[in-house]
């Protein structure tokens, strides 16, 4: 009896060894998979460069994530399919057909705290010092298990090819830009990036979903001059703009014919001994750029960088023309607003009062003042914060009124003929800037 109850002993310890064993191995790959996948790919690239032999290694398992993802799920598998086995049979030796039961209660509990829980909350803890420590070892186990991840690569690339790839490309691209948006909006919570930095990170982002006709300048404001007038009337024009380019018109304001650069035109005087009748000033004028309403304004960069110009005319899909973009505007939208000595004072048209409430122009941007002020009013169906208003409230307000929506009240200030050109904008509660669409019907705020 003392006999059977030594070997029962033994058994018992070498089962407990192996289980035990095996339950480390399925931590190791738990917490590899997760430190691998969960590493900074730019600090190891940094590392990498800097001669860290470990990082190197890290950067050439992520280069293949098929073979590293294959290699984890099947000795992941394979150890916990073996810590089963082995504590089952052992307890139905032991105990009979209940030592199924009690096996599984036990494995599933030491492998959910042990192997899954833990190891990976470390992993994710401390990603690169986790990746850096199990790379050789991962190295090593992807060359020993390589039969079996080489066919599972095959049968999954197999599969792979019955549905479409190329139609997940896109997916794939705003995918990253979500997670680097995500990553932005977190440093610049923690205070790791300064707000100004975080908001032209974004404003990079921004740039593919944005076209020209959120950031152009309308074409109410824009600075043109008529071709057929006097040259010193031309002249004076020039003089009296904040613009180096200006568009030229011929019988009517819509008529664009030619951009005007003040440089030509200064360069034309001096070869010219200053005599104005020598001057054709239609000749100097560039021929006018039109691009359409819809481009984004990634491609009207990289257009603007590829022809050399910074100012285009855009016109909407009967070729009327809306307004005019320019590098600038689009820089802008990166950097903030830019000023020089030449632009006014208040250009910014937004004005912060004591209480947290402003006073904006109504053809301000609503991108520019969610950046200024950080909020986030929408603008998916208007770009101005006039244009929200009247989208909103469904008619054209009269000074003195005043809406509630978005947890901001927008009390009219001043009009003129149809075109709201001032308004005051006060925040209702002190997270108004996540607040759901409450409309209210509008009131007189005067007599």
């Amino acid at each position: 009896m003392t006999f059977i109850s030594g070997t029962v002993q033994i058994e018992l310890l070498l089962t407990l060894l192996t289980v035990l064993a095996l339950i480390l191995a399925s931590a190791f790959f738990s917490g590899a998979e997760t430190a691998l996948t969960a590493a900074s790919r730019a600090r190891m690239h940094a590392m990498d460069q800097e001669g860290n032999p470990r990082a190197k290694l890290v950067n050439q398992l992520l280069a293949r994530p098929g073979r590293l993802i294959g290699t984890v799920l099947v000795g992941n598998t394979l150890v916990n399919t073996l810590a089963s086995a082995v504590s089952t049979s052992f307890a139905i030796r032991q105990l009979g057909e209940v030592g199924v039961a009690y096996a599984t209660v036990v494995i599933t509990v030491l492998a959910v705290i042990f192997a899954e829980v833990l190891p990976k909350t470390y992993a994710l803890v401390a990603p690169d010092k986790v990746a850096l420590a199990v790379a050789p070892a991962v190295r090593v186990v992807i060359w020993l298990l390589s039969p079996a991840v080489r066919a599972t690569e095959w049968v999954v690339r197999q599969i792979l090819k019955l549905t479409p790839s190329h139609s997940d490309d896109k997916a794939n691209i705003l995918a990253a830009q979500e997670e680097l948006r995500g990553r932005i909006d977190l440093q610049k919570r923690e205070g790791t990036v300064v707000k100004h930095d975080a908001d032209m990170l974004g404003g990079v982002l921004d740039l593919r979903d944005l076209s020209v006709l959120d950031v152009m300048v309308h074409r109410t404001k824009m600075q043109t001059v008529n071709a057929d007038d006097p040259v010193n009337g031309i002249i004076s024009a020039v003089l009296n703009s904040a613009y180096t380019r200006i568009p030229l018109w011929r019988e009517e304001p819509d008529n664009i014919i030619g951009v005007l650069n003040t440089k030509d035109l200064l360069r034309a005087l001096h070869d010219a001994g200053w005599d104005l009748s020598k001057i054709d000033v239609k000749s100097l004028a560039s021929t006018a750029w039109f691009v359409p309403e819809s481009t984004s304004l990634k491609d009207q960069l990289n257009e603007f960088l590829k022809r050399k110009t910074q100012l285009a005319l855009v016109v909407d899909e009967y070729g009327e023309v809306m307004g005019l973009v320019t590098l600038e505007d689009i820089l802008e939208e990166i950097v903030g607003q830019i000023t020089d000595e030449h632009d006014d004072a208040h250009e910014s048209g937004v004005r912060l009062h004591p209480d947290g409430s402003i006073t904006a122009d109504g053809a301000i941007p609503i991108r520019d003042i969610n950046r200024q002020m950080e909020w986030s009013l929408p603008d998916e169906e208007a770009t101005t914060i006039a244009g929200l208003v009247i989208h909103e409230a469904q008619t054209i307000p009269e000074p003195g009124q005043a809406f509630t929506f978005y947890g901001y009240r927008f009390e009219i200030l001043r009009k003129q003929r149809n075109k709201i050109t001032s308004l005051k904008i006060i925040p209702l509660i002190a997270s108004a800037a996540g607040a759901p669409r409450t409309t209210s019907e509008a009131h007189k705020t005067g007599s």
